[in-house]
């Protein structure tokens, strides 16, 4: 019976080899009992051979017993081309045994183990292997990120200052976190359909970084809502151009700004609009300082509300403008020039200039002699003449000196 298991082992075998041959694609290992013995098809046994004993048809001399076939006998099985001659049974042997290194054995094998870190490489595949630098994972500076964010290489490209960018508040991890493609360029797309010209952008979003993040949605609703209000193209790309954080205030906040103006001064709708196209910052800055100034043009310079109004419309920069500032040149025009309050209305321009200029040349037409400001006496000099002029201009034309002689004079101050 052991002779005959092992006959029968042999059989198994043979028959896992023509499976094999003929479905070379389903072939993987299966652990130590796989059998890996190549066969062609001719070398496999006749179908009633490979029937287990008990199973086989009755049979006259056999029944009761498995005896082997013959070319089994002795414990040895016999295969077709041990009856070749040498030659072909060498060629049966090529044919029979594949090459193992061939490549189209390992493409049958779907088992493949996937690469491990632990796997070992040679010296050559090591040398080619490039690391990139870290990421550094916390910075004072955008300028250690650049190289690593395709993002900032392209706002750089764009002209934008990361180094002023990185001074607002949390403007440098607000661009570290979106996508050029996917969040930036649609912006980009509507500042241009705006009216910022191209080599106005990297200006623009250096001084405004944060519209960056803002929903285009809503940054059109603004647009849209300043159309609404007769604010023609032209207008509106000079209003944000001037005033970047514009498009950053919701409509309502718009709304109640103009109508702060329109109510406060006591301006008509259209002088309202002139007003802000001319200083937009007007409608992004703080209200507070502009009431407070409001209140010292009435209370403490003596304006009436209508001379507030022709000043402000005039110079919308008066309502801006430091307290101190604004009061000591007051004093100066009013109270050592002698200037009354109707012609600071009709000349409020002067208020911008700087104090100290303003004296440097009143005192030189006060030594002239010509320090004349009514304008029904003759000589008289605007207010206008008086400070806007060059230097150059202003001695030659209003003070009837020379240059030398003005610059002499300013030395014995």
């Amino acid at each position: 019976m052991a002779v005959w298991a092992r006959q029968v082992s042999r059989w198994c075998c043979l028959l896992n080899t023509a499976r094999a041959v003929e479905f070379p694609g389903r072939l993987r290992s299966r652990g130590p009992r796989a059998c890996r013995v190549f066969a062609p098809a001719a070398a496999l046994p006749a179908a009633e051979e490979l029937v287990p004993c008990g199973l086989r048809p009755y049979s006259h001399g056999a029944v009761g017993s498995c005896s082997p076939p013959d070319g089994a006998k002795g414990g040895s099985f016999s295969s077709p081309e041990s009856n070749l001659p040498p030659v072909q049974q060498e060629q049966a042997k090529a044919e029979i045994l594949p090459d193992l290194n061939a490549k189209i054995l390992d493409e049958g094998w779907d088992d493949i183990p996937p690469s491990s870190a632990l796997e070992v490489i040679s010296e050559e595949e090591a040398v080619q292997i490039i690391a990139e630098p870290l990421l550094p994972l916390q910075s004072s500076t955008l300028r250690d990120y650049v190289d690593h964010s395709e993002t900032l290489a392209k706002l750089v490209h764009l002209g934008v200052d990361l180094s002023q960018v990185e001074k607002r508040q949390k403007a440098g991890q607000l661009l570290l976190t979106l996508d050029f493609e996917k969040d930036i360029k649609k912006i980009l797309l509507f500042l241009k359909d705006v009216g910022i010209e191209d080599n106005q952008l990297g200006q623009f979003l250096t001084k405004n970084p944060y519209i960056l993040g803002e929903d285009l949605e809503s940054l059109e609703t603004r647009v849209a809502y300043l159309k609404s209000k007769k604010f023609g193209q032209s207008e509106i790309a000079q209003m944000v151009s001037r005033a970047p954080y514009l498009l950053l205030f919701s409509v309502e906040r718009l709304d109640n700004r103009l109508g702060f103006f329109k109510n406060e001064l006591g301006l008509s709708v259209k002088k309202t609009k002139d007003l802000v196209i001319r200083l937009p910052r007007l409608l992004t800055g703080k209200l507070e300082p502009v009431k407070e100034n409001l209140q010292v043009c009435q209370i403490e310079l003596g304006f009436q509300r209508n001379e507030i109004q022709q000043i402000v419309f005039k110079t919308p920069k008066i309502l801006t403008a430091s307290k101190k500032r604004l009061k000591q040149t007051f004093d100066y025009l009013h109270n050592i020039m002698g200037i009354p309050h109707h012609m600071l209305t009709r000349f409020p321009q002067v208020f911008n200039s700087k104090l100290l200029r303003i004296k440097e040349r009143h005192m030189f037409l006060a030594f002239l002699g010509r320090a004349q400001y009514d304008p029904a006496q003759p000589s008289y000099i605007s207010l206008d003449q008086l400070v806007s002029l060059p230097d150059e201009v202003f001695c030659t034309e209003i003070a009837k000196a020379s240059m030398k002689d003005f610059e002499n004079f300013l030395k014995t101050l």
